[in-house]
């Protein structure tokens, strides 16, 4: 983790939110650090996907801070979260179906903020080549792997300092897995912070450099990969089924 002594890049301070009269958010707090991976874990229903809509000011929320260097975006519209230097794969993908895989690249183009990392179409080729077999295709004839894959493309050519991804590999082959968790490690070495909701808990403590543990809205455990893996208690407690 950062160097406590140093702002984190993002910053959730008592998180509160509410689905009408449900109070889903019950006072989440964590820190993300320039370059860092924190991985988000839980039962389904604990508040993890719930936690990072409302990051991206898709979920209001009903009380609490988010800092974004230091700058509260809590309330903020999504669009300006997301210039502000905030990206956001979603798990249903949300692509554009009757757009090519160049036009949805195209759509996620913004310009570089600050030290940001700077991204190129070429790059994402480079991790995904099937997405340049395939970028003439309309993305709504591709599989589920391939729409995912042109998703967290699309979210890294806005150039963000953070990117936010839920649920990357639901749903995906074990060899799609394998590709989509080895270009998040690289996305993080290449200086891109990141919040991953994942459910395969080997995927989430082999790529995270910490995770939160949330438990009905709140957080359990916050820590190193390897002392959550090591508490079979808290493994028993809020992850097992």
């Amino acid at each position: 983790m950062s160097d406590a002594s140093a702002t984190p890049l993002l910053s959730v301070r008592d998180l509160h939110a509410h689905y009408g009269k449900s109070h889903i958010l019950q006072g989440v707090s964590f820190e993300v650090g320039g370059g860092e991976v924190m991985s988000l874990l839980g039962r389904n229903g604990s508040g993890r996907s719930t936690t990072i809509k409302a990051i991206m000011g898709l979920v209001p929320p009903t009380s609490g801070r988010i800092l974004l260097d230091g700058q509260d975006i809590a309330g903020a519209p999504s669009y300006a979260i997301a210039r502000a230097g905030i990206a956001y794969v979603p798990e249903e993908r949300e692509v554009f179906g009757n757009l090519s895989v160049d036009e949805n690249l195209m759509m996620g183009m913004q310009a570089r903020r600050g030290d940001a990392p700077l991204w190129t179409v070429d790059q994402m080729f480079d991790y995904f080549p099937r997405l340049k077999e395939r970028r003439n295709t309309q993305a709504g004839n591709l599989s589920g792997g391939e729409q995912q894959m042109l998703t967290i493309c699309r979210s890294l050519l806005g150039n963000p300092k953070i990117i936010l991804i839920d649920e990357p590999t639901e749903g995906l082959a074990p060899k799609i897995v394998t590709i989509v968790g080895e270009a998040i490690q690289d996305i993080h070495r290449r200086g891109v912070s990141v919040v991953l909701v994942e459910q395969k808990l080997t995927i989430a403590l082999k790529i995270s450099t910490h995770v939160c543990l949330l438990g009905h809205g709140r957080i359990v455990f916050r820590g190193a990969p390897g002392e959550l893996a090591g508490n079979s208690q808290l493994l028993k407690d809020w992850l097992a089924l």
